[in-house]
């Protein structure tokens, strides 16, 4: 069976969590699902590949193995809206971004199998991300938490018009401290990317589950637009503009680690 996650330990108090590249899917569930579904067309496509580079920035990575579709990672087990009065996905979706049915009629899942995907591969893959915080606080006196994630840059479903290329959540400016989120927000405003603080995205439940600045945790969500690296129709990665984007990526992740050194030293 495949692991729920695939994890590599780093040299430096970062963590990078990438809880929605996943592909994925148990046969007993595919064949209950949709073409759409089966086609997971809401997977955070590539960002494992686009953050290949964050060991040698000494990070921590923590990626999911199964598709969002079985399981997703960024919403509370206990299935709360993340945006009150906003379409939410739940925890074991039944729609895609778009509306439409990931199951076929009458094979949605019921509580009690929603509640055996998160025993099965929600659990884990929180319980090794709780670990290695407490591991990181442990070796160096506090910890970070990047939750790297990708969207299409218009989903009407969700949002209005077109989104920012860099979207940074700090969950209202709660999730880190304030000169970490200027740090970062800065680094992104400095690039050649357009980018918001706190718009659409502000942060899902890792975010704002796991970012406690008052306990020296500090959490950052970094939602892409995948048009910057990849062709959003074909799923075609493009390395030019990949590579383009993953230097702006390092910066912003350089410059979180190294606002958070002033603040420890």
């Amino acid at each position: 069976m495949t692991p729920v996650f695939s994890f590599s330990g780093g040299s430096k108090p970062l963590l990078v969590s990438i809880p929605h590249d996943g592909r994925e899917i148990p046969s007993g569930i595919a064949t209950r699902m949709t073409e759409v579904g089966r086609a997971i067309p809401d997977t955070d496509w590539n960002v494992s590949r686009l953050y290949a580079f964050a060991g040698e920035l000494g990070a921590s990575v923590l990626s999911a193995n199964y598709s969002r579709y079985v399981v997703d990672l960024n919403r509370s087990a206990s299935d709360e809206a993340l945006y009150v009065g906003q379409v939410s996905t739940g925890v074991c979706p039944a729609a895609s971004f778009a509306g439409e049915s990931l199951y076929l009629d009458g094979e949605e899942p019921c509580e009690d199998e929603k509640l055996a995907r998160v025993a099965a591969r929600w659990q884990p893959y929180h319980d090794k991300l709780s670990a290695t915080i407490a591991d990181l606080k442990s070796r160096f006196g506090y910890a970070l938490l990047w939750d790297a994630h990708s969207i299409r840059g218009e989903v009407p479903l969700l949002f209005a018009g077109r989104l920012p290329d860099l979207n940074i959540g700090t969950n209202g400016k709660t999730s880190c401290a304030g000169e970490i989120e200027l740090a970062v927000a800065g680094a992104a405003t400095a690039s050649p990317y357009s980018s918001v603080l706190n718009g659409r995205f502000r942060g899902g439940y890792i975010t704002r589950h796991y970012g406690d600045p008052g306990n020296d945790v500090h959490a950052v969500q970094l939602e892409l637009s995948q048009r910057c690296y990849m062709d959003e129709k074909s799923l075609r990665y493009d390395e030019p503009a990949a590579a383009k984007l993953g230097d702006t990526i390092r910066r912003m992740l350089q410059a979180f680690m190294a606002s958070a050194e002033k603040i420890y030293a």
